[in-house]
């Protein structure tokens, strides 16, 4: 096995075709909205994958900003799933994560897991740095990626784009 997600007919629900409502919300205290490459790298990639971008907003790192303006996102009804892009690293001003826990997030450990594999093939050992996390608030899903290009691309691609519409589906349930 080489690490690709399974395909034929034991393929379980990858990759369906239901468009779903997703937030995209930029954690950061450098960027604005006109340079948030990987903010918009995510809305694009979402997009070109059929899906809605309900909500696109940047905040800084901070526990507070972070809760205050994802908790009211994860209430409407027709956003389904959220990423939140940066904030995920090791340094004191990387709260992203902290924010969702403190949102009674439930946390779903094999997607940081897999993401860190993945990441470790493109990075090497600095990957163990990477907070990169899956949570479900609100029975939605709450991916939280790292703020680089490479990450955002790698965690669409490979991992939230071909699962997002089962997971969703399974938290329908």
């Amino acid at each position: 096995m080489t690490g690709v997600a399974p395909s034929g007919p034991g393929r379980h629900h990858l990759d369906g075709g239901r468009s779903l409502g997703v937030v995209v919300l930029s954690v950061s205290d450098t960027h604005t909205e006109e340079d948030d490459v990987s903010g918009h790298l995510a809305r694009d990639l979402l997009v070109a994958a059929g899906h809605r971008v309900v909500h696109y907003d940047l905040v800084a790192n901070s526990v507070a900003d972070v809760r205050e303006r994802l908790e009211p996102y994860l209430a409407e009804r027709q956003v389904e799933a959220a990423l939140t892009i940066g904030g995920t690293g090791v340094s004191s001003r990387d709260l992203t994560v902290n924010a969702i826990e403190a949102m009674g997030g439930r946390s779903l450990a094999g997607f940081g897991e897999l993401y860190r594999a993945l990441s470790f093939a493109e990075v090497g050992p600095l990957a163990m740095l990477s907070r990169a996390s899956l949570f479900v608030v609100k029975q939605r899903p709450v991916f939280a990626l790292p703020g680089s290009e490479r990450a955002v691309r790698t965690a669409l691609e490979r991992l939230i784009l071909p699962g997002v519409q089962h997971l969703v589906e399974e938290l329908e349930r």
